[in-house]
């Protein structure tokens, strides 16, 4: 039986992209931080997490297999580089490359 990895995809997206956005906004709330590398760095990691639930849902959706698996492994793509930003915005705010 073959693994369907789309469902996971888009939920796992989607909560993250709820994350970004919050720390967006939380980060737009506060004057003295307004244009920061962080702003900007979460704002691109947002669009991908944005592309990985729409190619994820999109597979979903899908009634034709091979446009089926190639859309999933889109989503998948956007989805590692997503998680690849997060993790470099992770260790430049701990090694306090980023204030």
């Amino acid at each position: 039986m073959a693994k369907k990895t789309a469902p996971h995809i888009v939920n796992t997206s989607a909560n993250l992209l709820g994350f970004c956005l919050f720390v967006i906004t939380s980060l737009r709330m506060n004057g003295s931080i307004i244009g920061s590398k962080i702003d900007e760095f979460t704002s691109v990691i947002a669009v991908f997490l944005v592309l990985s639930c729409l190619f994820s849902f999109f597979s979903i959706r899908s009634k034709f297999t091979p446009r089926k698996v190639k859309l999933e492994k889109i989503a998948d793509l956007f989805f590692i580089v997503a998680l690849i930003g997060i993790l470099i915005i992770i260790l430049l705010i701990t090694l306090n490359f980023i204030q």
